[in-house]
């Protein structure tokens, strides 16, 4: 705290406690601790007030940003299907034969394992 130490703060009590007077004195250390009450309170409060004064200004940027966003114009017109031939789009008879080929493997494994339990008998 401003480089003062315990010496030189009893140098300052006691130099203070012979200019004022030993009756005053109580009451100006009284007066004084308010006084860095109040001022503690005040840059409180007025860090808070700049803290919700930036929030308030991310708000309206957001909101400048959406106000841009439905000023620009949409277009509307309709675009041509793109082809491609990529496995995730292709919807053919190859992809529905395909999952009928898994399915028939599976039948083949079930009548597989069904005639090996029948010939165990």
């Amino acid at each position: 705290m401003f480089g003062i130490g315990m010496p030189e703060m009893l140098l300052i009590l006691a130099v203070a406690l012979i200019v004022i007077g030993p009756k005053k004195l109580p009451d100006l250390a009284k007066s004084l601790g308010r006084a860095i009450g109040e001022f503690k309170r005040a840059a409180t409060d007025f860090k808070e007030s700049m803290e919700i004064d930036s929030d308030l200004k991310e708000v309206k940027r957001a909101f400048d940003d959406m106000n841009n966003d439905f000023k620009t114009p949409i277009d509307v017109s309709p675009e041509p299907e793109k082809k491609s031939s990529g496995p995730s789009e292709y919807k053919g008879k190859d992809a529905e034969n395909g999952a009928g080929k898994e399915k028939d493997s599976e039948k083949e494994n079930k009548q597989e394992t069904e005639g090996t339990v029948k010939n165990d008998k």
